[in-house]
């Protein structure tokens, strides 16, 4: 198997800031559009698990779209021959100080492009240095 050939890495590289974008601006369009629409679509939140396509639409339409925004560090992509990535990276908001969120999403390409399949977001207090 071939890992991290760049122009695969590239693709999910534009679909993850895709997404990061669309979150940030509650573009809730583009949010639905870059999950896998499938019942064994799978997002654990930071207070909720989602289990299925049709739990995250309705969660992402009655979410707030206040204070979304935040600024990642840490992100790593890595693609796993042509079709299977993993997206991870930390994530910080000036209204959740002294916290840290984590998010992993993995990744899948079909025929209508890259979508995640299963996503896990949670915060922790910053670690100590």
């Amino acid at each position: 198997m071939e890992i991290d050939l760049p122009e695969v890495l590239a693709e999910v590289k534009l679909a993850f800031e895709r997404y990061e974008k669309a979150l940030t601006a509650n573009d809730v369009a583009v949010l639905d559009e870059l999950f896998r629409n499938d019942p064994r679509t799978i997002r654990y939140g930071g207070g909720e698990n989602l289990y299925g396509y049709a739990d995250i639409m309705a969660f992402r339409s009655a979410r707030s779209p206040a204070n979304l925004e935040r600024t990642t560090s840490r992100t790593v992509l890595t693609t796993y021959g042509r079709e299977f990535a993993i997206a991870s990276t930390l994530f910080h908001r000036t209204t959740s100080p002294g916290k840290v969120g984590r998010q992993m999403q993995s990744w899948v390409k079909f025929p209508d492009g890259w979508k995640v399949v299963a996503a896990h977001v949670s915060a922790i207090d910053e670690p100590k240095t």
